[in-house]
C-alpha cells in the first residue's frame, strides 16, 4: 500500500505518519513509498491505539480540572464606606461610586421607596452598604445632624409649655420573629381580619391601627417580620412609645426575636413581652422564660422586671388582659406620652408608595399637633404637597388627625420616604419647591431606562455568546411595585442566562400585550392585576403564559426557578482514590477479576476507573463489586488488600495503577449579586 493512501486513511499529513512510525516501533524510512498491506494493517491498529490513549489522556484532564470545583465564588474584600448619621440617596450613591438607579433598587428589595433627594439614615445605609459589598462605618455626628429627624419631634416637646400639653393616645409597635403572630395578635385586639387581606399572611408594609379600651385610646403599628424587611421594623420602633414582643411559646427565642430585642433597648423604649400561641400541645412557657432570662429578660414571676403576659391570639386568650397592661404601662409613662394638640401638625411617614388611581399616598402618624384638611406638607423644608383628604386606618374619611393619629393623606405632589418627617409649615411661601426632575416618576423613568438598556446589552450578547434570555412582560397594579420588581430582577447576573423584560407598566393585562408577548416569546407577569376577558382568551388561542402573583418574593423565586431550568448542568469530578494491581485471577463475562491494594483514599462499587501504566492512561472502566476473602464489602479504605470485579475492555495488569472517581451532573447556581445568603 502507497504510504500516502495509508496517511489519508487515517486523516493525518504523510510526513507526520513517517515521523510517528518510529514512535510505535515501525521501522519505515523518511523516503518511502510503499509498504506491504500486512505492515499497514498494524499500523492502523497502532495508530487507533495511540489516538485513543491521546483522546483518553485529554479526557482526564479535563476531569481533573473538574475535579472538586467550588460551586460559590469567594466573596471579594469589603471596601469600606463613611456614611454620616443622615444622607440623601444621590449622595449615597456617589459614596459607593454606583449608579443611582442601583442604590434605589437595593432600597426597595428592603421595602424602602425613596426618590434621588431624599434622606435615609445610618441603619438603612449601613443594611443596604453590606448588601452590595461594602463595610460600612458612621461618621461623627454633626450638630446640624443633631437637629433633624426625631430630635425635632423631641425639640417641639422639650420647648411647649407644660400646661399646654394634654395626654395623648400611646404608640405601641409589635415586633417579634416572623410567624409568631403579630398580625394575629392585631387581628385578634381590633377583632377585623387584616392578616388574610396581607398576602401570604405575611406583613408586607407598615400599618397602624387605633382601638378603644375602658375608654382609651391606643394606637398600634404593625411591622412586618420577614427577613427582608428589617429596616421598616427599625422605623417602626423610632416612632413608638411602648413595645409589644411577640415570642411564640412551641418556638421560643429566634434570630429575629434577638434583633427586635436590640432594636427595642436602643430605642429606650418600655415593653412587655406576650408569649403567644400557649394553647399549643408543644408549647413550652418556662423554656421560653429561660431563654428570655439568658437575654437579661428575666420575668417577674422568676424574680425580674419583665412584663410577661401570656396569650393566644388564635383564641383571643387574655387578649383584654394583655390590653390592661399596656395601659397601665401606659400611666407610668404618662409624663412622656403628650403632646400640644393646638399646635402646627408634625409626625413621621409610616408608609409610603404611589397608587395608580390616587397618585403619592403616604400614612402619617401624627406625633405633636393636629393635622387638618387644607394643610400645607412639608418634608426636608421642602412643599410636598397639600391634604386633599385624610382617612383613618378604616377606610373612613376624617377632617383632622390630633396627636398619635395614623391619617393616610392624599395630596402629596410626590410620595416621602418611610420614616420622612413631616411638618405643617408656619409660611408656605419659604419652603423650597420641588422640581420636575426630583419627583418619584422621574426617578422611575431612569431606573426603568437602566433595565432597558442592560435587557438590550443581555440580548446581544445572547445572539453572539449562546446566553439564554427569559423575557418578560411585566404589569403592575402600582409604580412602587413594579421599580421594586425591576429592582430585584436586575440582581440576576450570570453567564449563560439573563431576563430582559421587553415591557412593563400600570394597569390590568390587555390584548396588545398577548400579543407583543406572543411576537417577543415572553412570558406575561401581572402583580397584583389581572388579565381582561378577552386577553385572557387571546392567551390562550396564542399559547401566551400568563402568570399572576402578590407576593413580589414568590414572583422573584418563580422566575429564579425558570432561569435555574435554562442553566446548563456541569459535570463535577470527585477523586475517591487509588488502587495497585497485584494480580489478574480470570476474565469474566464483563471483564477481569483482579487483586490488590488500596494505595490511596477508598473505592465503592459504582465508582469509574481510569487504567494507567508507566504512567500513561490506557484505558477506562468501573468497579462492579468488592470483596475480602468471602465478603463482599460496601467501601475498601486505604491499606486493605482486596479483590475486585473490574468492568472495562482493556486487561489490567500486574503493576497497573486504577484511580476511582465518581462523576456528577450539578446544576449551576444563578450569581444574584448583592444579597447576602442568609
Amino acid at each position: 500500500m502507497n504510504i500516502t493512501e495509508l496517511a489519508r486513511r487515517l486523516k493525518v499529513h504523510p510526513n507526520l505518519l513517517r515521523d510517528k512510525l518510529p514512535e510505535l516501533g515501525f521501522s519505515v524510512g523518511q523516503r518511502a513509498i510503499k509498504i506491504d498491506n500486512r505492515q499497514a494493517q498494524k499500523i492502523t491498529e497502532a495508530w487507533a491505539e495511540m489516538m485513543r490513549k491521546q483522546r483518553l489522556a485529554q479526557k482526564v484532564e479535563i476531569q481533573k480540572s473538574h475535579t472538586d470545583r467550588k460551586q460559590d465564588i469567594e466573596p471579594a474584600q469589603r471596601k469600606p464606606v463613611s456614611i454620616p448619621a443622615k444622607i440623601s440617596v444621590r449622595d449615597f450613591a456617589s459614596s459607593l461610586e454606583l449608579p443611582v438607579p442601583r442604590v434605589m433598587q437595593e432600597l426597595m428589595k428592603n421595602g424602602i421607596l425613596a426618590s434621588i433627594n431624599q434622606q435615609i439614615d445610618f441603619d438603612t445605609a449601613s443594611i443596604i452598604a453590606e448588601d452590595l459589598g461594602f463595610a460600612p462605618v458612621q461618621e461623627e455626628k454633626s450638630k446640624e445632624e443633631d437637629t433633624g429627624g426625631l430630635e425635632k419631634i423631641r425639640d417641639r416637646v422639650e420647648k411647649e409649655v407644660d400646661e399646654n400639653l394634654l395626654p395623648r393616645a400611646p404608640v405601641v409597635v409589635v415586633m417579634g420573629h416572623v410567624d409568631h403572630g403579630k398580625t394575629k395578635l392585631l387581628d385578634a385586639i381590633r377583632k377585623t381580619n387584616v392578616m388574610e387581606s396581607e398576602a401570604g399572611g405575611i406583613t408586607q408594609h407598615i400599618g397602624a391601627y387605633q382601638v378603644e379600651r375602658n375608654g382609651r385610646h391606643i394606637t398600634f403599628i404593625d411591622t412586618p417580620g420577614h427577613e427582608a424587611f428589617t429596616v421598616m421594623r427599625s422605623r417602626g420602633a423610632k416612632v413608638a412609645d411602648i413595645a409589644i414582643l411577640v415570642v411564640a411559646a412551641d418556638d421560643g427565642v429566634q434570630p429575629q426575636t434577638k434583633e427586635a430585642i436590640d432594636i427595642i433597648k436602643s430605642a429606650g423604649l418600655p415593653f412587655i413581652v406576650a408569649i403567644n400561641k400557649i394553647d399549643r400541645p408543644e408549647a413550652n412557657i418556662d423554656k421560653v422564660k429561660g431563654e428570655l432570662s439568658e437575654l437579661n429578660l428575666v420575668p417577674e414571676d422568676w424574680g425580674g422586671k419583665t412584663i410577661v403576659s401570656l396569650i393566644s391570639a388564635k383564641q383571643g386568650t387574655n387578649i383584654e388582659g394583655l390590653l390592661d397592661t399596656l395601659i397601665l404601662v401606659a400611666d407610668m409613662e404618662k409624663e412622656r406620652i403628650v403632646a400640644n394638640p393646638n399646635h402646627r401638625a408634625l409626625g413621621t411617614t409610616i408608609e409610603s408608595h404611589v397608587d395608580s388611581g390616587s397618585g403619592p399616598v403616604a400614612t402619617v402618624l401624627v406625633q405633636s399637633g393636629t393635622l387638618h384638611v387644607g394643610d400645607t406638607l412639608s418634608v426636608h423644608d421642602t412643599l410636598y404637597g397639600r391634604v386633599r383628604a385624610m382617612q383613618d386606618w378604616k377606610g373612613d374619611a376624617i377632617t383632622e388627625a390630633p396627636p398619635s393619629t395614623p391619617a393616610k393623606i392624599i395630596g402629596w405632589k410626590i410620595a416621602p420616604a418611610v420614616g420622612d418627617i413631616m411638618e405643617v409649615p408656619d409660611k408656605s411661601t419659604e419652603l423650597k419647591r420641588i422640581k420636575s426632575t426630583d419627583s418619584s416618576f422621574k426617578a422611575t423613568e431612569e431606573v426603568a431606562s437602566i433595565r432597558h438598556l442592560q435587557s438590550h446589552d443581555e440580548s446581544v450578547e445572547s445572539s453572539d455568546s449562546g446566553k439564554q434570555v427569559l423575557n418578560l412582560i411585566i404589569r403592575c397594579d402600582v409604580l412602587g411595585s413594579l421599580e421594586a420588581i425591576l429592582g430585584m430582577l436586575d440582581k440576576i447576573h450570570h453567564d449563560k442566562v439573563g431576563v430582559k423584560v421587553v415591557q412593563k407598566g400600570l394597569g390590568n393585562i390587555t390584548d396588545s400585550d398577548v400579543l407583543s408577548a406572543e411576537a417577543a416569546h415572553a412570558i406575561i407577569i401581572g402583580f397584583n392585576v389581572r388579565p381582561t376577558t378577552t386577553a385572557e382568551q387571546l392567551s390562550r388561542d396564542k399559547k401566551v403564559e400568563i402568570r399572576q402573583y402578590q407576593i413580589i418574593y414568590k414572583l422573584f423565586e418563580a422566575i429564579m426557578v425558570d432561569m435555574q431550568k435554562m442553566l446548563p448542568s456541569e459535570q463535577v469530578v470527585t477523586e475517591l482514590g487509588t488502587f495497585g494491581v497485584l494480580k489478574n485471577f480470570h476474565k469474566n463475562d464483563k471483564g477481569w477479576i483482579i487483586g490488590g491494594r488500596v494505595k490511596k483514599g477508598s473505592l465503592k462499587p459504582g465508582a469509574k476507573l481510569r487504567l494507567s501504566r508507566n504512567g500513561e492512561y490506557i484505558g477506562e472502566g468501573s468497579i462492579e463489586s468488592l470483596q475480602l476473602g468471602k465478603s463482599i464489602m460496601k467501601e475498601a479504605k486505604e491499606g486493605q488488600e482486596i479483590g475486585i470485579s473490574y468492568i472495562g475492555k482493556i486487561k489490567p495488569e500486574e503493576g497497573d495503577l486504577l484511580e476511582a472517581y465518581s462523576e456528577e451532573s450539578i446544576a449551576q447556581k444563578l450569581k444574584i449579586e448583592g444579597i447576602r445568603q442568609r
